[in-house]
């Protein structure tokens, strides 16, 4: 049986049309996609500072899995290492929930690696959903030479404190609160959150351009599980962490049962920011271990994002502000 000409031209022009909408809707998603993907962009406008030349290429691996008495989340998750050109990703809250607050995330690792999955991605979405921006904060890892494995390394916080000013330079462009920025960071990344909170008037590098004219403080900090924290066979905070009453408002949250970063780490600086009479707000957590991040579960430290974001909005930084004048 053959078809006639003119039923062939319509199945054609059905089968042209089907193409031309399936093509139509990959571009729309293609475009929708685009318009959704985070904003990337270099934190240095040249190599960063105290680099003699690249190391090995970056690469994403994953984390070894572990005891559950060490870590509470015991699967692998993605991290990164070998960063040698530093980047800040912005991922932004929904419309109708952006508060204008942003919070730069400094995922752990020992500064070794960067668990980006865990202590970055998930952070982001976290403060999403919460109505605050999360800027991912990609410093460069491994240690390099010079920095011991027991102290902590020192071109992190330059990257850090860089960023808080870049992020500030752009607030007007990103339509974010530039007296709202704040820094979270977890084990490693926990000791370069409060490092940048407290040592904010202490030069770490040489400017490079206008930007580095922009404060260098975070407006709070919140600190989860943090490390390198505590003097070695003292019970005090270590040399080159100075708490003055002008670090801004912090938050920490510890596992009671962590092995690889003591309790003991939160405790002494929440004692230290009172002493000097900063803000702080401490919750241990019993029979809880290391890397919990932000994720669920039936147990009571899981309930820590709650108390953060109570205390976040206590400290009115997730209700939106009237429009300001850019610095």
């Amino acid at each position: 049986m053959t078809r006639s000409r003119h039923s062939v031209a319509a199945v054609g022009t059905a089968r042209l049309l089907s193409l031309l909408f399936a093509a139509s809707g990959l571009l729309l998603t293609a475009a929708l996609r685009a318009a959704e993907a985070p904003t990337v962009l270099p934190l240095w406008p040249g190599p960063a500072p105290d680099e003699s030349g690249p190391i090995r290429e970056e690469r994403t691996r994953m984390s070894p899995r572990l005891d559950s008495k060490q870590v509470e989340v015991t699967e692998p998750t993605r991290m990164i290492t070998d960063v040698y050109t530093p980047t800040l990703t912005l991922r932004r809250a929904p419309k109708d929930k952006d508060s204008g607050a942003t919070v730069v995330v400094c995922p752990g690792g020992g500064y070794w690696n960067l668990y980006w999955q865990l202590e970055g991605e998930e952070v982001a979405d976290w403060l999403n959903s919460i109505g605050v921006n999360g800027i991912l904060l990609k410093y460069r890892v491994p240690r390099r030479a010079g920095e011991p494995e027991r102290e902590p390394a020192r071109r992190p916080l330059q990257d850090a404190q860089r960023a808080i000013r870049l992020i500030r330079s752009k607030a007007a462009g990103w339509d974010i609160d530039p007296q709202r920025l704040g820094i979270i960071g977890f084990s490693a990344g926990g000791h370069l959150a409060i490092a940048a909170a407290t040592s904010f008037d202490k030069r770490t590098y040489e400017p490079v351009d206008d930007i580095d004219k922009l404060s260098c403080r975070p407006n709070f900090a919140i600190l989860v599980y943090p490390g390198y924290l505590k003097a070695k066979d003292k019970d005090e905070l270590p040399p080159g962490l100075t708490i003055a009453s002008n670090t801004p408002p912090v938050f920490l949250a510890h596992g009671g049962e962590d092995l690889i970063s003591s309790p003991e780490q939160s405790l002494f600086m929440y004692l230290a920011l009172k002493r000097a009479g900063a803000s702080a707000e401490l919750h241990i957590y019993a029979a809880t271990a290391h890397d919990f991040g932000v994720r669920g579960a039936d147990r009571p430290y899981a309930q820590w994002t709650q108390s953060c974001a109570a205390w976040l909005k206590d400290q009115g930084l997730l209700k939106r502000a009237a429009p300001r004048t850019p610095e």
